[in-house]
């Protein structure tokens, strides 16, 4: 007899009259708000303007959806295209199933069209937004809890989750919380990349690399724990050789990028520099630092760039 267990919700979806709230998708949105607003903070100590992370969220975004959702329904096809099913469920997003190797990838595409509208280096953007996806991860984590979906072997631990859908193929009982392992673990990486970020200043991406290179470390153990139906090959789940090809090939980044571009950008977005938003957040960045000397160049190099936007302004020129 458990005696403690954490219990799951009666239904995922509220109705505010004839409008569906649900839980999933409420999960989801609130994770992209708070990656947006992190990696704006991020993005304005770095030296680029207020807005840019919004402006070029609204092509990640959609892409990421596109491609974490192709990746499930690709890497799950016959939840959907198998007899006795209806293939216009793989487009009812909102029911659950999100790939995130195919949101990363896709929504990195998305970001890159972003980035080149803007004259942005997508690398800088990548790191800027970086914990902000992990956080983001951790809240999405939560819209499988209202599903009932995504859960672990069978435990009595008194954290185990309660199951008590019988729907597709689900036994009522209790069974680790592989979404809260997941979720605690995102948190942990997002602190990992902000307190490494901070201490060795990476840059070109590599604050990027280590999010993903940290996420696949604990997907990987994480993905080993889970009971749902999946692929295998060699007799390891293919989210589990996913994580650990993606592992590999951010660590080779880490090392291959800090030896042909060690430092960090001193640009990050031009049209800030030459017009003067991210003097602000530079010198402040700076000066927590407390690098004086740095500080009066900042300072120096800011007056400069407000003097020539200046000239330009009068002679018509546009910057």
């Amino acid at each position: 007899m458990e005696l403690a267990f954490i219990p799951s919700p009666s239904r995922g979806v509220l109705y505010l009259g004839p409008v569906p709230l649900r839980g999933y998708a409420f999960c989801i949105i609130i994770g992209v708000f708070v990656a947006v607003w992190l990696g704006n903070k991020r993005w304005i100590a770095r030296g680029g303007r207020a807005g840019t992370v919004a402006d070029i969220a609204v092509w990640a975004v959609p892409f990421g959806l596109v491609g974490g959702r192709l990746y499930h329904v690709i890497t799950d096809y016959e939840l959907y295209f198998s007899e006795g099913r209806d293939w216009v469920d793989a487009f009812k997003i909102w029911e659950g199933g999100l790939g995130i190797w195919g949101a990363i990838a896709l929504g990195a595409v998305g970001a890159w069209i972003g980035c080149r509208r803007r004259g942005i280096p997508l690398p800088a953007y990548a790191d800027a937004i970086a914990p902000g996806i992990a956080f983001a991860q951790a809240i999405g984590r939560w819209g499988n809890w209202f599903n009932q979906e995504l859960y672990g072997k069978p435990t009595d631990l008194p954290w185990a989750l309660e199951i008590t859908s019988s729907s597709d193929g689900r036994v009522p009982g209790t069974y680790h919380p592989t979404f809260l392992y997941e979720s605690l673990w995102c948190i942990g990486v997002a602190f990992l990349v902000i307190w490494a970020d901070r201490r060795f200043r990476l840059g070109h991406g590599r604050a990027f690399a280590l999010y993903v290179a940290a996420y696949c470390t604990g997907r990987a153990w994480i993905e080993y724990m889970r009971v749902d139906d999946a692929h295998h090959i060699l007799g390891l789940r293919l989210n589990v050789w996913t994580a650990i090809l993606v592992f590999l090939l951010a660590v080779t980044y880490l090392v291959l990028s800090s030896r042909k571009r060690p430092g960090r950008e001193d640009v990050v977005e031009p049209g800030a520099v030459a017009s003067g938003d991210g003097a602000e957040g530079a010198e402040k960045s700076e000066g927590t630092a407390g690098d004086d000397e740095s500080t009066d160049k900042a300072e120096t190099g800011a007056d400069a760039a407000g003097k020539t936007a200046r000239n330009e302004a009068g002679s018509g020129k546009k910057t």
